[in-house]
């Protein structure tokens, strides 16, 4: 299912033929093609900076994908460009092609990694101007999520609250692998803008930490990093609940995007039983942490959970125990895209289907009022 080729948008074959239509994909990437995109959104001292310094970009990942950019063969733009960074192409292949009613853009620049903190500061505001002008102008169906440096709490609420006044923004994204959990009273000015302006913060994998996705140490490969990635998802749902942030902000939604999503009920279980004997380390908490975990998290289906059997995946939502909880998503145009016509099971149908494909997300986004 997960390896479902893109195609070309002019083959014949027709949209209602491979998926029905208003499907909202909740994962989609735009990237610049080099630093040039970025410099007409950037100061005079940046542009400066950039060119006495040749500053290409930030640092890349540690563990090199199997193809530049983790991005499939059939993505690059035909312009020589690098992928994702058309959006005419962008929209041929992937919103036209599929008949897409909503995307939601989730840039991964990765300006957090930049210790110039005045730097990593101005990158993200241009990543977003940029995204403004290039995307969101680009097609309506496009959908922005505002860019912040997590790891300066203040400068990313001022950067929230100034954005967020672009209804075209649905959402705040922040990486996984975090220096520290999010549920640390440092992060609380994110979390306390992004429900001023009424958005929720979407947790991407991804990184913008030195800390290493195990907590055993650093793995060799790249296959034990996107495998393991799970550990960093976990990490954040129990600093979450445990902290107390949603009791502090009782309105705070978040999206957990590109994790994977069998592995929650397990952690609720164990979450719940160990709270039971140990609430008095968190008397902030008035439920069971499971609660809190099925009011204010989504997730989304990328990269799928393939059971052998195609009837553990219904067993799955079962355990979860919300038919609202999961989000479609194709990761366009990474190497792992799901086709929406092949990312569910089959055994996948009715009004199930219809919910993960869209209506759960239009929901949880409130497209409608957007």
């Amino acid at each position: 299912m997960a390896q479902a080729v893109i195609t070309d948008p002019k083959e014949t074959e027709t949209v209602e033929e491979r998926v029905t239509s208003g499907t909202i994909d909740t994962d989609v990437h735009p990237y610049p093609n080099t630093i040039t995109d970025l410099t007409p959104f950037l100061s005079s001292r940046w542009n400066q900076y950039i060119e006495q310094s040749g500053f290409k970009g930030p640092p890349g990942t540690q563990y090199p994908k199997g193809y530049e950019m983790a991005g499939r063969r059939d993505a690059w733009p035909p312009n020589g460009q690098r992928v994702g960074s058309d959006p005419d192409f962008a929209r041929q292949q992937l919103l036209d092609h599929w008949n897409i009613r909503y995307a939601v853009l989730n840039p991964l620049y990765g300006h957090e990694k930049v210790h110039n903190d005045d730097f990593s500061i101005a990158l993200a505001s241009a990543i977003n101007a940029w995204m403004s002008a290039m995307w969101l102008d680009n097609d309506d169906r496009w959908r922005g999520s505002i860019s912040v440096t997590a790891n300066l709490p203040e400068a990313a609420a001022e950067e929230i609250r100034r954005v967020a006044k672009d209804p075209r923004y649905v959402q705040i994204i922040v990486t996984v692998r975090s220096e520290s959990p999010y549920g640390k009273r440092v992060f609380h000015p994110i979390f306390e803008a992004a429900c001023d302006v009424g958005l929720p913060v979407g947790i991407h994998f991804g990184t913008w930490g030195n800390n290493p996705i195990t907590a055993a140490g650093w793995p060799s490969y790249y296959l034990e990093d996107h495998t393991g990635m799970t550990q960093a998802f976990e990490a954040q749902v129990l600093s979450l609940v445990s902290e107390g942030v949603f009791e502090k902000f009782p309105g705070l939604k978040i999206a957990l995007i590109e994790g994977g999503f069998a592995w929650l009920p397990p952690l609720m279980w164990r979450f719940d039983k160990n709270y039971k004997g140990l609430r008095e380390e968190v008397p902030w908490l008035r439920r069971l942490p499971s609660e809190y975990i099925l009011e204010h998290f989504r997730m989304t289906t990328q990269p799928m959970d393939e059971p052998p059997n195609p009837q553990h995946f219904l067993q799955i939502l079962d355990m979860i125990g919300r038919d609202d909880f999961l989000m479609f998503a194709t990761d366009y145009p990474h190497w792992d895209f799901d086709a929406p016509d092949r990312a569910l099971p089959s055994v996948v149908r009715g009004d199930l289907r219809t919910k993960i494909m869209s209506e759960n997300a239009a929901a949880f986004y409130e497209f409608e009022r957007a």
